[in-house]
């Protein structure tokens, strides 16, 4: 939490903030340990909120980290909470007060935090700088070779060493979005140097996988040799063969996932490295007309992607895409893309679903309900009425986490944890935690009192609590 300011009271929140405070931290002591994914649970979830994610969910340990690492560093700073506790009133209560600055460090979330930022240090592929990690060395250091292509760095997407482009493009954009939004708060737990440090590997990554405007490399390795064969990335053999998109394959989903998060990485980095900010602009501009030009599912262009990361569609990628490219750029193109061009017939307004490494859509009404929370003199009236359909359908997706909201979902442990599928069963109720804390600070910057959940009222502490009983 930030520390309350009754003081001033802030009509709008700024734009999202071009760069992070600097900041120096050390480095963290625990080592999490790696594991393998064990076989698919290929059921889909039930609850009221549906599910696109169909299929083997993959091997999803850095993504779940990542959203480990975005609740982590919302609640790590707690100087006292705002008041409004318990839910479901029948009545809307006062505004709360006004978000100020980070209080003091809450050390369980602090040192959360901490570790799951060291593990994307013990995911990194390439020649290391600094490591950190005593039992890591240089991998996968001719990864992209036979194109004449650097594809070294990047991450390794779990106890394996395969580089899937998809969920790591995924991973970049929450962990942007994380610092743009709660950089000061990284700063205060001395986090924030290897949170840019992360994003930074993967957005070197995802700038040489693009080497031509139409060309994008989606992974690179053998999954099943991969899979065959348990050994430590430093000392791997096997075959490390690529493999892309292009016009005659395309894969619109990861494409623009790609776009999504260079159009988020190039915000943080605009103050502090101009020239690399415009060349990740650059590039998601490019990849993501590529997405929309050549339409396609890369797990139908690769049949072979469906056992691991089976993307259910990619009409939510592009919106993502040009959500992101819209705060980037202030284009208002990309606005119109997701509001009067392609919201009705690519947004599914009013259907809450899970927000994950293959549904964005969660994710992109949360971020645009931020442009229709603060507002812009320059959206027009059949804008802002697209942006109130994607404020409505992220009101219902917060209703639906509530556990006292009238519409709250069914697909709960007896603890109270958000549970979607027994495969990967932590991501669904960490990413749900994070777009809830991320919405109440929405709430409590504009003065947004509650959300109305059939005829019963929230406030932002109600919904941050879920968040923390999700952690």
């Amino acid at each position: 939490n930030r520390s309350s300011s009754s003081g001033k009271r802030a009509s709008s929140l700024p734009p999202l903030p071009r760069t992070p405070p600097e900041s120096s931290s050390p480095a963290v002591s625990l080592s999490p340990t790696r594991a393998r994914a064990g076989e698919c649970d290929r059921r889909e979830g039930g609850g009221e909120m549906g599910s696109k994610t169909k299929g083997c969910c993959g091997w999803l340990i850095v993504a779940l980290v990542l959203a480990l690492v975005a609740t982590a560093a919302v609640v790590a700073i707690m100087k006292r909470k705002p008041g409004g506790g318990g839910g479901g009133r029948s009545r809307p209560p006062k505004p709360l007060p006004v978000p100020g600055p980070p209080g003091d460090i809450d050390s369980k979330y602090g040192d959360a935090l901490g570790v799951a930022l060291q593990f994307f240090q013990v995911q990194k592929a390439g020649k290391l700088v600094d490591n950190q990690i005593p039992w890591r060395g240089d991998s996968a250091l001719n990864d992209g070779k036979e194109a004449k292509l650097d594809l070294s760095k990047g991450l390794y997407d779990a106890g394996d060493h395969m580089k899937f482009t998809f969920p790591m493009a995924f991973t970049a954009t929450v962990l942007a979005w994380s610092v743009l939004e709660y950089g000061d708060q990284m700063t205060a737990a001395k986090q924030l140097d290897p949170a840019l440090d992360a994003l930074r590997w993967v957005s070197d990554f995802l700038i040489a996988a693009h080497p031509s405007e139409n060309v994008f490399y989606i992974q690179v390795g053998d999954p099943d040799l991969d899979h065959d064969c348990w050994q430590r990335p430093e000392t791997m053999t096997e075959k490390r063969p690529l493999t892309q998109i292009n016009p005659k394959n395309p894969g619109s989903d990861i494409a623009a996932e790609a776009a999504a998060a260079m159009a988020a990485a190039s915000m943080v980095f605009k103050s502090s490295d101009t020239t690399y900010s415009d060349s990740l602009l650059q590039h998601a501009q490019k990849l993501f007309t590529f997405a929309d030009t050549y339409k396609g599912i890369a797990s139908d262009t690769y049949p072979k992607l469906q056992k691991y990361y089976n993307s259910t569609g990619y009409v939510d990628e592009l919106l993502w895409a040009a959500s992101w490219l819209y705060h980037a750029t202030g284009d208002q193109t990309y606005l119109s893309y997701v509001t009067v061009q392609n919201g009705k017939d690519y947004a599914d307004w009013g259907r809450p679903t899970w927000f994950s490494w293959d549904d964005k859509l969660p994710g992109t009404q949360i971020l645009l309900s931020r442009v229709n929370f603060f507002g812009s003199k320059e959206i027009s009236n059949a804008e802002n009425s697209g942006l109130k359909m994607y404020r409505d359908t992220a009101e219902a997706v917060i209703c639906g986490l509530l556990p006292d909201s009238p519409s709250a979902t069914g697909s709960r442990t007896s603890g109270g944890l958000v549970w979607i599928s027994g495969w990967n069963s932590l991501q669904h109720g960490i990413n749900a935690a994070f777009l809830a804390v991320v919405y109440s600070d929405y709430m409590l910057t504009s003065q947004t009192a509650a959300v109305e959940c059939s005829g019963k009222y929230f406030s932002p502490t109600d919904i941050r609590n879920f968040a923390i009983s999700q952690v």
